[in-house]
């Protein structure tokens, strides 16, 4: 039975902007420490977040518990968008066979390029919702403030101001930094999360059609992402966050090489894995919950899934 592209998409979103309400206050908490100490030398700037649990502590004491879940209708615009463009076209593909071998069998090799596709494909559409979920999760009580505070009001008004100020070309300002972030995060996770999948089959761990299969294919995939893909979200939230000039030009970054070589000589390559506690801390569940509830949704969706699995 042929598979309806536009439910596949649809599935996609829906199971990663449920994660995101779920995961929404670790990633502020992330984006605040990837901020943190911006093109200064490690020990030269005041450590407002020590760590994941210190800064969850922090911002729900100065910017309330409401703070914890600053950005997140703009997080799951983007969640919906990205995800639902990048599962989408992964099931797409999937169900072409293009991640499997001649002999049915999953292909690591095929899968990765696969989910680089699809990836950069969801990275290009969900674009405009990730810059402004970055500006809105950056944006704190003076206090506490790290990075360039751009005091946007909410979604809405983010929206009309970029697109006032740096005309529509602005709400696609750090894709150069989007584009390889998800390529290389989607191929890692889901790549690892089919091999994962097809592992515990093998093994027969659980009967093939349990949520535990796909359970533990998102706690392995979860590993292989976070370590893969900091280094591009430290560069993306960069090149999203930084102010702009009256010409719409980044004042800190010309693009992805610029942003890379100056935090990797002014920071130091630790300056790449910053925020990668609560990145995992986020991802992990996230990686879960996401692939967890495409996982199932795509049972209830397909009733020949089951066996396809």
């Amino acid at each position: 039975q042929r598979r309806g592209q536009a439910l596949d998409f649809a599935l996609g979103g829906a199971a990663a902007a449920g994660a995101c309400v779920l995961t929404n206050p670790l990633e502020v908490v992330k984006t605040r420490m990837q901020l943190q100490g911006e093109l200064r030398a490690r020990g030269s700037y005041p450590r407002l977040y020590r760590n994941a649990f210190h800064a969850l502590a922090l911002i729900g004491r100065e910017d309330g518990l409401l703070g914890l879940q600053k950005g997140l209708a703009a997080a799951i615009l983007y969640q919906a968008l990205m995800n639902g463009v990048r599962l989408g076209a992964y099931s797409w593909l999937e169900a072409l066979g293009f991640t499997r071998d001649q002999g049915g069998r999953v292909s690591p090799g095929c899968s990765i390029a696969a989910g680089a596709a699809a990836g950069a494909m969801g990275a290009v559409v969900g674009s405009p919702a990730y810059l402004i979920k970055t500006r809105l999760q950056a944006q704190s009580a003076a206090v506490i403030a790290v990075g360039h505070q751009h005091n946007h009001q909410g979604v809405t008004t983010a929206l009309l101001t970029i697109y006032r100020q740096e005309g529509i070309l602005g709400l696609w300002r750090g894709v150069t930094g989007a584009v390889p972030r998800v390529m290389v995060g989607s191929a890692a996770q889901l790549a690892t999360f089919d091999s994962a999948k097809q592992l515990v089959k093998d093994q027969q761990w659980f009967s093939s059609d349990s949520w535990l299969v796909g359970l533990a294919g998102g706690m392995m995939s979860s590993v292989a992402v976070v370590i893969t893909m900091t280094p591009f979200d430290v560069i993306s939230t960069r090149l999203y966050n930084q102010p702009v000039d009256e010409v719409g030009k980044g004042r800190l970054y010309k693009g992805f090489w610029d942003c890379l070589l100056k935090v990797s000589c002014k920071e130091g390559i630790l300056g790449l894995y910053k925020g990668i506690g609560p990145g995992y801390f986020r991802l992990g569940p996230h990686t879960v919950f996401s692939l967890l509830f495409w996982d199932e949704l795509k049972k209830l969706a397909y009733p020949d899934y089951r066996q396809k699995i």
